[in-house]
């Protein structure tokens, strides 16, 4: 199976991209808007992949000679765009990557497609440098943008794109995958689909991941002591969290998960909806002193500390913050 049915979920798109396949009618701009690790590149790259595909029959067919290039990533027409900096893609890198790069004809395909990931790291110059070509493209010539942020997508690039925007996967389509195709036993695989939260790529990256018991284990450690432990010990604690490879707010996330099973049982008494089955005594401990309220304030305050992460606000005074609202309310 190469093709289409490949992607988990995403039905809207799928039928789009296909169909647009099918009918020769393929735009010259897309732009795919979606949170990080939810496939959009996979999607990008398939569709890429399908467009060059000299096989017959269902696109991408996967053994001719462009599918084998494309899975290789060596398939000539196709470019992945780049970028030095990390926070930023340049004015210069877009036009020397795309915008002079498309002035010379395909080298051995139809078309030639440009994927450009994180594009909303392109400032306005950038952008602006992307427009006479998305208005007056030769007819050979395909740029993917692939975003995490619309707001930052100006919104004359945003008026000359397709716009397909990925959609949080169902529950059960991704259990399904994690357990029948990646093999991962079902209480695991139910534990990544509540902290991926409809994301099938994050789901798939917890599950293969040897840190992520690591770090769950941590968060849970922390707070089972959190009453006797300082502020210090605790920021400490959490701080270790940045030795693994997950991000921070995956921490943060198994916290928000743990704290709304305190909320479930507090509301239900009923220990089998819980996701942290094997933690019920401590959650009906939590339950049974904690008010709704105290519990609704700790998951806000667990979700503005990670906006504020993200705003590079500090991370030590981020995690005093949490902590003391988690101490006060808990």
């Amino acid at each position: 199976m190469a093709g289409f049915d490949t992607i988990i979920g995403q039905e809207q798109i799928k039928d789009h991209l296909a169909g647009a396949i099918a009918s020769g009618h393929v735009g010259h701009a897309y732009l795919i808007n979606g949170e990080r690790f939810s496939g959009k590149e996979y999607i990008a790259n398939l569709f890429a992949k399908a467009l060059q595909c000299t096989g017959e029959g269902e696109k991408p067919c996967g053994c001719c000679q462009s599918c084998i290039q494309a899975a290789a990533g060596n398939q000539p027409d196709i470019i992945h765009v780049t970028h030095e900096k990390p926070m930023n893609v340049s004015v210069d890198e877009v036009r020397e990557q795309i915008v002079s790069d498309m002035s010379v004809r395909p080298y051995a395909s139809k078309w030639k497609i440009y994927i450009c990931n994180e594009a909303e790291k392109m400032n306005a110059s950038a952008q602006n440098a992307l427009l006479k070509t998305l208005e007056e493209p030769p007819e050979y010539g395909i740029i993917i943008l692939l975003t995490t942020s619309m707001e930052a997508m100006l919104a004359t690039i945003q008026s000359r794109c397709v716009t397909l925007n990925m959609k949080p996967v169902r529950d059960t389509r991704m259990r399904a995958y994690l357990t029948d195709e990646l093999g991962i036993e079902t209480k695991k695989a139910d534990l990544c689909i509540a902290f991926a939260r409809g994301n099938v790529g994050k789901a798939r990256l917890l599950a293969l991941s040897e840190e992520f018991d690591n770090i769950r284990h941590d968060a849970l450690s922390l707070l089972r002591n959190i009453h006797d432990m300082d502020i210090a010990e605790a920021s400490a604690a959490i701080k270790r969290i940045s030795e693994y490879k997950l991000e921070i707010t995956d921490y943060l996330d198994i916290i928000a998960v743990w704290y709304r099973d305190v909320l479930m049982f507090k509301a239900t008494k009923d220990g089998d909806s819980l996701i942290f089955h094997d933690e019920i005594q401590y959650i009906r401990d939590v339950a049974g002193r904690s008010t709704y309220e105290g519990i609704e304030t700790i998951i806000e305050a667990i979700d503005t500390a990670g906006r504020r992460l993200r705003a590079n606000v500090s991370f030590d005074l981020t995690m005093e913050l949490l902590m003391l609202t988690i101490r006060e309310n808990s």
